[in-house]
């Protein structure tokens, strides 16, 4: 998909201060990170040896459905008809009224009192770091001269473990990237995460919910410390795997592994989510990684 916008000032802050051009082989986004970070020996079987089972049906029809209302957000923020994706899926329309109704600030904004607003769905940013390229997309930006907010939709219910939200990297990595490739104080930044499915049929609360993190200095510095870290870590692991030495294996170093399978099914690449439930996931198309449950 094509970043689209709908108005942006002359001098924005969120302007990149120069040109980024990715050299890397390696772009790295928020999932490959948290893979990374859980079990190397998993990021070695996915991503270099392109180890990884086939989703099952519902877990296809589950990202399917996300991929479904991204599309529909998108259009509906560039001004195009809506009409022929809600009749894919029935649930889409009860989903965007109900978030429209949750967050009219946000979706329904009058644009006419509002002086060099920044709006863009679909925003990439990228940062050249130590031989990497690091990637975001944001699936809506906001922005003015004193504040800039990340937006992302998610199309299930919201995590009950908000620390478990709060130190995955996508909240880490999204804010990190608008502080270093544009003009504002990481105190300008802020993420937050909108859930626009109730948690099931008995959930007390069933409207869409969200989750909100303030961004700081600390955290900032925090991150570049914990992607220097990382990052010079995978580098050497990528040296010594050349010379044929595998990536170091979480569950051989701790004795358990939350990613990896016992050996009859160590193709399949899982993760948890906040909950702690197993989720499926597929990182091999590094270019268009669909939604992933957090």
């Amino acid at each position: 998909m094509q970043s689209t916008s709908k108005s942006i000032s002359k001098g924005s802050p969120l302007e990149p201060p120069n040109e980024i051009a990715p050299t890397s082989v390696f772009r790295l986004s928020q999932q490959h990170l948290d893979l990374l970070e859980t079990c190397p020996r998993k990021f070695q079987q996915v991503f270099l040896e392109r180890l990884n089972a086939p989703l099952s049906p519902e877990r296809q029809e589950s990202l399917a459905a996300g991929s479904r209302f991204h599309l529909l957000m998108q259009q509906r923020e560039l001004g195009l008809p809506i009409e022929s994706i809600v009749k894919t899926d029935d649930r889409l329309d009860g989903w965007l009224n109900d978030f429209i109704a949750a967050a009219p600030d946000i979706l329904t904004p009058d644009l006419t009192q509002a002086e060099a607003v920044f709006r863009q769905a679909e925003h990439d940013r990228i940062l050249s770091y130590l031989g990497f390229v690091l990637s975001a997309r944001y699936d809506l930006l906001v922005g003015d001269d004193r504040q800039a907010q990340i937006l992302d939709w998610k199309t299930y219910p919201r995590p009950q473990n908000s620390n478990r939200l709060a130190q995955h990297w996508q909240t880490r990595l999204y804010p990190y990237l608008l502080a270093e490739t544009s003009n504002y104080e990481p105190e300008q930044i802020s993420m937050t995460y909108w859930f626009v499915r109730s948690a099931g049929q008995q959930a007390e609360v069933r409207e869409p919910q969200c989750h909100h993190f303030p961004y700081s200095r600390t955290q900032h510095q925090q991150t570049h410390q914990e992607l220097t870290r990382l990052l010079g870590l995978l580098r050497n692991w990528l040296r010594d795997y050349q010379k044929g030495k595998p990536f170091p294996s979480t569950r051989e170093s701790r004795g358990s592994c939350p990613v990896c399978q016992p050996p009859t099914e160590s193709r399949a690449s899982s993760l948890t989510n906040f909950d702690g439930e197993p989720v499926v996931v597929d990182l091999t198309n590094v270019s268009a990684i669909p939604e992933i449950q957090l």
